[in-house]
């Protein structure tokens, strides 16, 4: 909880206030060892850290960098490197911490390249990331000049990786919480930049999950939305019958037009597809810091373009809008 003692002093006032009511029950379950049995070995990591604030911080690079390699000793290198190396896998990335380069499975710096241009300038923004993992978007969000970056992810291996990092610049206004997109209050319209990126397929309702984040938003704000689509006329939408690249949890991939409609029914305005990539195995793949299976397991050997389970391979799309 002391995690959070100076993000819910700042939401204190202001349009997060309505949430500052309901988050300390909402963490205090969250971290309930009751919910998650792995709390207390993690808790005990980050209290073995070194007792260091990072000198050098780097937040517009593609490696977030926390840390150079000497200001720790060796003793505190390793027992970093040990800390690190037990919270694998490492998914969004990369990070180099204390000269620990951390090479995480996804390339998220390319996805951020992908996304910067199109986006409203982030300079004195309040910022929510929804399904933000590790936090590596919300540190980039950061150095890209937003007043304060929440991120929520209910997965808490990822918050604990958070947290390792931010151990070490603890005055930042970024936090990752341990919470799904659920846990806000409705018709907040806090937000001037929500981003949604990498959500909406997991979404078993994708237009409940647009009009959760229209809630979030201060009218006139912008969500950044990125999903897998396919190619099809407006209308269409690809429910696969089981897994879709090995995953259980897919449930829509629209066409960039269905997605386009969806915005258009949750009442969004200024709705444009500003990047269209296929996702390709450089981007996402296996790495000593995410061990296991990655995006070309989950391919036809014979034919990438096809998933093993012969849908189209893995194709994402930005799309920027206002709430009206």
């Amino acid at each position: 909880m002391n995690h959070y003692a100076t993000l819910l002093d700042a939401m204190g006032s202001g349009h997060l206030r309505p949430w500052s009511k309901r988050l300390p029950a909402q963490l205090a379950s969250a971290f309930s060892t009751q919910h998650h049995g792995n709390v207390p070995a993690w808790q005990q990591l980050l209290a073995s850290l070194p007792a260091h604030r990072a000198r050098r911080i780097e937040l517009n690079a593609p490696a977030v960098t926390i840390g150079a390699t000497d200001e720790l000793d060796e003793t505190q290198r390793e027992t970093l490197r040990k800390a690190l190396k037990s919270l694998i896998p490492w998914r969004k990335g990369p990070y180099s911490v204390f000269g620990i380069d951390i090479d995480t499975e996804w390339r998220s710096d390319w996805k951020w390249d992908r996304v910067l241009p199109h986006i409203a300038p982030l300079k004195d923004r309040l910022v929510l990331d929804v399904g933000c993992g590790s936090g590596y978007h919300c540190w980039r969000m950061l150095g890209a000049g937003a007043r304060r970056v929440i991120g929520i992810d209910p997965a808490m291996l990822f918050v604990f990786q958070f947290l390792t990092l931010k151990h070490f610049t603890p005055d930042r206004p970024v936090d990752v919480l341990p919470l799904p997109l659920e846990a806000l209050p409705t018709n907040l319209q806090a937000f001037d930049t929500v981003f949604s990126m990498g959500v909406l397929y997991h979404r078993r309702s994708p237009i409940d999950h647009l009009l959760q984040l229209r809630d979030c938003l201060r009218p006139g704000g912008e969500l950044v939305l990125e999903t897998l689509v396919v190619d099809g006329p407006e209308g269409y939408s690809l429910v696969p019958e089981d897994r879709y690249a090995r995953m259980r949890n897919v449930w829509f991939l629209p066409s960039i037009a269905t997605a386009e409609r969806w915005l258009k029914r949750c009442r969004f305005d200024d709705i444009r597809c500003v990047d269209d990539s296929i996702t390709t195995p450089d981007e996402q793949r296996r790495t000593a810091w995410m061990p296991s299976e990655s995006l070309a397991d989950f391919l036809q050997p014979d034919d990438p373009r096809r998933t093993i389970e012969g849908y189209p391979a893995p194709r994402r799309a930005v799309l920027v809008a206002t709430r009206a």
